[in-house]
């Protein structure tokens, strides 16, 4: 049998092979090995899955269900994600028409000087709100943050009271913030969980000003930097939010992507590099979408059952979810979904529109139990005494 360097030689003529050459052609090329998992996996509904960060969550917009979890309570440093927090302080305050878009701010000597990512503002200048917003968001400016806190608050320790404050009102049970940057500090901390809740409200809360987290890059004072968060040009539909890091903290990010109605966010921390935290990041939002489905019960007015009444002007009353009840579930578990319906019959007249009549129970193999209020369709006056009797008396005799 002629071997393939026989051939090669009939073809082409002797190879001679150097020792150099030969050195290099007998070893491989060598592949940098992936980051290894730190920790146990990540809970999922589907079991187990190996994550490189930290902390890790994956929740659904919508149905708000956790689709992943790793270490999400964990109190950890997050660096410029939470920012996050200090922009919704800013939209609120533009909300309410506190702020102006087209309003200048003065740059003080503190903000000029402030190290890390930086806006690059000049001392004494005035500078726009939307640039300012731009500056945090786009370019992750720490110099940025420090003007628009001095400006809500009159400093940054006030303005960090502010956002302890906001964040216990929007429901943010484990964080604490000292400063408007994510500047190192010890008692400076969020969790994941944290994290996410505060992008569903970003979100929901501020669905115009939200459009800023998309923007792809900023110039500013002759400087143009790109957005760092690296599913905006990774991952189809993302939109937003905020990268972080520092040494302690490792890599951290917390985006959104949106296909079709289904909108995802995603926070991580605690990754060793960039490579990581895009590598990382990209993977878990597309498992998110590869995985699981949103699953529509049943629209707000839709009848679910008719209840019957008892000494009422109509002998049944249809019974509704008042509201689209929408499930976030895995794809190959739709089947084993189980439904119950529980409610007391017959109901006795009068019934009032929207009052409650009934639950309905949601659970199965890998979904959490849900119980959802069922409601009175329309209302159901009472019979008159006249035509109460024969009621009352065919329910004696037939029991109905």
């Amino acid at each position: 049998m002629t071997d393939r360097r026989t051939l090669l030689g009939g073809a082409f003529g002797a190879v001679i092979a150097t020792p150099a050459l030969a050195q290099r052609q007998a070893q491989p090329r060598r592949q940098a090995a992936p980051p290894r998992p730190a920790g146990a996996p990540a809970d999922t509904p589907l079991g187990p899955v190996d994550v490189v960060a930290r902390q890790a969550i994956v929740v659904d917009y919508a149905t708000g269900a956790v689709l992943l979890e790793k270490n999400a309570d964990e109190r950890m440093p997050p660096s410029s994600m939470s920012k996050l927090m200090t922009m919704y302080v800013v939209f609120e305050q533009l909300k309410a028409g506190r702020l102006q878009p087209d309003q200048t701010l003065p740059v003080s000597e503190r903000a000029w000087r402030m190290g890390g990512s930086k806006m690059f503002v000049d001392i004494g200048s005035q500078i726009r709100v939307d640039d300012l917003i731009r500056g945090v968001i786009v370019q992750s400016g720490n110099d940025a943050c420090i003007v628009l806190a001095e400006a809500v608050s009159g400093s940054e320790t006030q303005f960090a009271e502010l956002m302890n404050e906001t964040g216990r009102r929007i429901g943010l049970q484990n964080s604490n913030f000292r400063n408007a940057t994510g500047w190192p500090d010890p008692e400076h901390r969020m969790t994941a969980r944290d994290l996410s809740i505060l992008a569903r409200r970003i979100i929901t809360d501020f669905p115009d000003y939200y459009a800023y987290y998309n923007e792809r890059s900023f110039r500013f004072n002759n400087i143009t930097q790109e957005n760092r968060n690296p599913l905006l040009a990774r991952v189809p539909g993302a939109d937003g939010l905020k990268t972080g890091h520092t040494e302690e903290a490792g890599y951290g990010l917390t985006g959104s992507a949106k296909r079709g109605d289904r909108r995802v966010i995603l926070v991580v921390n605690g990754l060793p590099s960039m490579r990581a935290r895009a590598e990382e990041s990209e993977r878990l939002m597309e498992w998110a979408f590869r995985e699981f489905e949103a699953v529509v019960l049943f629209r707000a007015q839709d009848t679910i059952e008719e209840v019957p009444v008892y000494l009422g002007e109509r002998s049944k009353v249809p019974m509704v979810g008042g509201r689209d009840l929408v499930l976030t579930l895995p794809r190959q578990w739709r089947r084993n979904l189980q439904v119950r319906l529980r409610y007391d019959a017959p109901l006795t007249a009068p019934v009032a529109r929207g009052q409650q009549i009934g639950e309905m129970l949601v659970g199965g193999q890998g979904v959490p139990e849900l119980r959802v209020p069922l409601l009175a369709g329309a209302d159901v006056e009472r019979l008159g005494i006249v035509s109460r009797i024969p009621a009352v008396v065919g329910r004696w005799v037939f029991g109905s």
